[in-house]
């Protein structure tokens, strides 16, 4: 009998989907400790959880038979997925499941932002008659810019276009030809800030969306814009935005999200009544409970009962047979991917991926899976997955070509992508290490040798004397350790690629002062 462990609260919908397999026993346990977990958990072919359960990296070496774990829900931020990953444990979630749930609450907070439904109500409560104190505003005509344009900003969209709003959408992997059939207008960041009058982000939180919207984004704005977050708490700095609120720049802003939760009685943001606050609520509907329940009882019976994998967050659908083989170049593809995507400007249209070598005797889809993951994954985060990610870029409109070269190169294998976008164009390729190890080895005709992990400084120089020595300097004074540094040339004295691997973060303040080196052309901090 297969055993699966269910540790959160899951409806009863999708237990009954696991028990009416016939082929399961399912043990619903939702107090089990971290050290109980780990005491039970090498009895278990899979493990379902919501965002309650920590699966650690402790936890999980000590699943002797794990398979499967299924998130019930977005976030993967409670489950290690490199542990998983190393112990070949496939993690499934349910990114579709709160899509509508999520979209709704954004509408109801626009909606109580322009009415002042909450405050109202609270004084009419109180025996009060206030009407001209809560004066409110029309949706229609207005403008609606919607930061990330995934599955639940589409959703947002079509709700506002019902009130007659014009919608404004930033999204890097969203081409202008899709945007148009759906009638929505694409712009840059700094556009939608200064033409919108109510602003809602539906990214995930990264290291480059963290606090995207702070000071210098409120300075932009339209004085009287009303700000929405349903997405994560941190993509806007709240201390940005209590000081906003109180000049008047931003007329209102309600808040379902929070940089620490649950939200401090002492916060700012609750002493303002122009600052709507709901306790996290984007997907507690019984609908989108149930959905998700549903979701990730599916994907794990098929998983379990080798019918497919479903919503792989860590692990394409590979042939075990050839897993072995493949596995190196899967981990290859998708550091490729979000190297380059890191890498290139504008907004993305074509990936041209060309394989050559050994592995073209295999099926590459896997490979090209990992790859698209990897180029969305900085900016989509945790709602893109082996699974999805090819029919994600197709949605934005993002052409996704592979062939295979069975001319013999310079490399026992390789991987060569070719990024369009409205800006640019460059070609980017990958092999492996004699120990099987990723390699950066060919950024736009200059050869490299760069360790695709960790931070780095991509950085376009002139090949003039003093380079190394500069960056040496700047880095030893900000006590920055260089782990590696590699440089790529076309011709000598001509434009050249450094990229440095470093052990430590780099400022903002550093990372102008490399701008501003001698001979230094352009410069991109990648984190992978």
């Amino acid at each position: 009998m297969i055993k699966i462990l269910v540790s959160d609260a899951l409806s009863e919908e999708g237990l009954k989907i696991l028990k009416d397999a016939g082929q399961f026993q399912v043990d619903v346990n939702t107090e089990l400790k971290p050290e109980a977990l780990k005491g039970v958990i090498k009895d278990y072919d899979a493990l379902i959880v919501r965002s309650a359960t920590k699966v650690t990296r402790e936890i999980i070496n000590a699943a002797d038979k794990l398979k499967v774990i299924g998130r019930a829900g977005v976030g993967l931020d409670n489950v290690d997925l490199d542990a998983a990953t190393q112990k070949g444990i496939i993690v499934m979630n349910t990114p579709a499941g709160n899509t509508i749930s999520t979209a709704e609450h954004t509408l109801s907070m626009i909606l109580s932002l322009s009415r002042n439904i909450p405050q109202a109500n609270v004084s009419t409560k109180k025996g009060e008659w206030k009407r001209s104190k809560f004066m409110g505003v029309e949706l229609y005509t207005k403008v609606l810019g919607i930061v990330g344009f995934g599955r639940i900003g589409s959703e947002v969209a079509k709700r506002a276009f019902s009130f007659g709003m014009k919608v404004l959408a930033f999204d890097p992997f969203l081409s202008r030809e899709v945007a148009e059939s759906l009638g929505v207008e694409i712009v840059e960041l700094k556009d939608l800030f200064e033409r919108s009058d109510y602003i809602t982000v539906h990214t995930p939180l990264t290291e480059e969306t963290r606090h995207m919207i702070s000071t210098k984004e409120f300075a932009a704005m339209k004085k009287g814009v009303r700000v929405i977050n349903c997405a994560r708490g941190g993509i806007i700095d709240e201390a940005a935005l209590v000081a906003a609120i109180k000049e008047g720049k931003v007329a209102a802003a309600a808040l379902d999200v929070f940089e620490k939760e649950p939200l401090s009685p002492d916060s700012e943001l609750l002493k303002l009544d122009n600052i709507i606050t709901t306790p996290h609520l984007g997907a507690s509907t019984e609908e989108a409970q149930v959905n998700v329940a549903i979701e990730v009882a599916e994907i794990v019976r098929d998983a379990l009962l080798g019918r497919g994998i479903r919503n792989a967050a860590n692990y394409p659908c590979l042939e075990a047979e050839v897993c072995n083989i493949l596995e190196p170049y899967i981990n290859l593809s998708e550091k490729l991917g979000m190297f380059s995507s890191q890498l290139v400007e504008g907004r993305f249209q074509e990936l041209n991926i060309t394989y050559s070598g050994e592995i073209i005797q295999y099926n590459l889809s896997p490979l090209t899976m990992a790859l698209v993951k990897g180029i969305l994954s900085p900016i989509l985060k945790e709602t893109v997955n082996f699974i999805n990610a090819v029919s994600l870029a197709r949605e934005r409109g993002i052409n996704v070509r592979e062939a295979k070269s069975p001319k013999e190169g310079e490399f026992v294998t390789l991987i060569q992508l070719e990024i369009r976008t409205d800006k640019e164009s460059r070609k980017i390729c990958g092999t492996l290490s004699a120990n099987k190890q990723p390699r950066i080895v060919k950024i736009d005709g200059s050869y490299m040798e760069v360790t695709p992990a960790g931070e780095m400084i991509v950085m376009q120089n002139w090949d003039r004397p003093g380079i190394i020595g500069n960056l040496g300097t700047l880095m030893g004074k900000h006590n920055i350790n260089i782990a590696a540094m590699t440089f790529g040339r076309q011709e000598r004295g001509g434009k050249a690629i450094s990229v440095l691997n470093v052990d430590s973060p780099i400022s903002a303040e550093l990372l102008d002062k490399i701008r501003k080196t001698e001979n230094v052309l352009e410069v991109k901090i990648i984190r992978i």
